[in-house]
């Protein structure tokens, strides 16, 4: 969620620009607020709690709050039935979302959902920008998702890393160690390997990127690696929360690991990213910004093609372990290694 409202922010930026005195609304769940603030294309934040879900009484005064707000244009990047009733009751004259069967008698504007990207923008970027085209906005369009940092934040995240005793003359790495569920989760032992070579080549300060509850996840990649490797890794230098977690991105220089919201995050604030992609993930979704030096991502079946073939997507995700276990670091190595000399050395 936090990457696809990063991303469909892009929206509330291109609206801004070609209708300088609108009111812009975002409707977002609300555990996503934190990679929105500072963003001062969005008027309002729209907020679809918890509350709605479990509560239909709740959910319609949310319906008739919308209502109320006479809105002119909706767009729909959620594009799901969960959406269609906020749509509907919005009034709107102009109600934009993907092309797909019967929506028209819900839409007014339907585009065709991209399929394969044109650009290195990345296809889930392509596919949202696709939503303003049946307003022919006269601008040069916005294409880059971004985070705001206060200086209030900088400083916590200097001081953090101060008193922690990170060294100032080496480089951070900000290491996605864990995915977002399990069949997101590169191998224990071939991260800690990725982690090992790092550590082995250059002077860094290396930081674990995970929640509470993937301590114990987190402690076996750390305990995989190599005792010098792990004199390099300031396992308990974390943030509280979404905003404090920002902060720190801010403050490291490049990020490796697992694709994520953490991988969108850091891009939003324009650091370098190595990414590893599950094998049951069409990569050409989310890679964006791939241009083989600042941003760069793997697959599985970049290097084994064979392994997919003639398999659906479901076929794929049962395998989706196996698979892993095929995708040996050493495979992508060359690749690691000229992102390393070009962001670490």
């Amino acid at each position: 969620m936090i990457g696809d409202v990063l991303v469909s922010s892009v929206l509330c930026d291109n609206l801004r620009k070609a209708y300088p005195n609108a009111t812009i609304d975002y409707m977002v769940y609300e555990s996503t607020v934190a990679v929105l603030q500072g963003n001062k294309s969005i008027s309002n934040l729209v907020l679809f709690k918890e509350e709605h879900r479990k509560s239909k009484w709740a959910f319609f005064k949310f319906l008739m709050k919308i209502r109320k707000a006479k809105y002119d244009i909706v767009i729909d990047a959620y594009a799901k039935i969960e959406s269609f009733l906020p749509v509907i009751f919005s009034g709107a004259k102009r109600k934009i979302s993907y092309d797909k069967k019967w929506r028209s008698l819900i839409f007014t504007d339907v585009v065709k959902k991209k399929q394969v990207p044109t650009s290195n923008l990345g296809l889930i970027i392509e596919q949202r920008l696709s939503l303003l085209s049946p307003l022919h906005l006269d601008i040069e369009l916005e294409t880059f998702p971004r985070l705001y940092v206060t200086p209030e934040e900088e400083h916590f995240a200097k001081a953090l890393f101060e008193s922690n005793g990170l060294a100032p003359s080496r480089k951070t790495v900000m290491l996605s160690i864990i995915g977002s569920s399990p069949d997101k989760t590169y191998p224990s032992e071939y991260m800690a390997a990725i982690i090992d070579y790092i550590a082995d080549h250059y002077p860094v300060n290396m930081l674990f990127n995970y929640i509470p509850n993937q301590k114990e996840l987190a402690l076996e990649i750390f305990r995989l690696c190599k005792p010098e490797t792990q004199s390099k890794i300031y396992f308990d230098l974390l943030g509280k929360n979404l905003r404090e977690f920002i902060a720190i991105m801010h403050e490291c220089d490049v990020i490796i690991g697992n694709d994520g919201g953490a991988i969108n995050m850091a891009k939003a604030l324009h650091k370098p990213s190595f990414i590893i992609f599950s094998p049951w993930i069409d990569k050409k979704g989310w890679a964006t910004f791939e241009d083989g030096k600042n941003h760069i991502s793997v697959h599985v079946s970049e290097y084994k093609p064979q392994l997919f073939e003639g398999k659906s997507p479901k076929e794929i995700f049962a395998e989706n372990r196996s698979l892993y276990h095929e995708f040996d670091p050493a495979l992508f190595m060359p690749l690691l290694e000229q992102f390393a000399k070009n962001h670490l050395d």
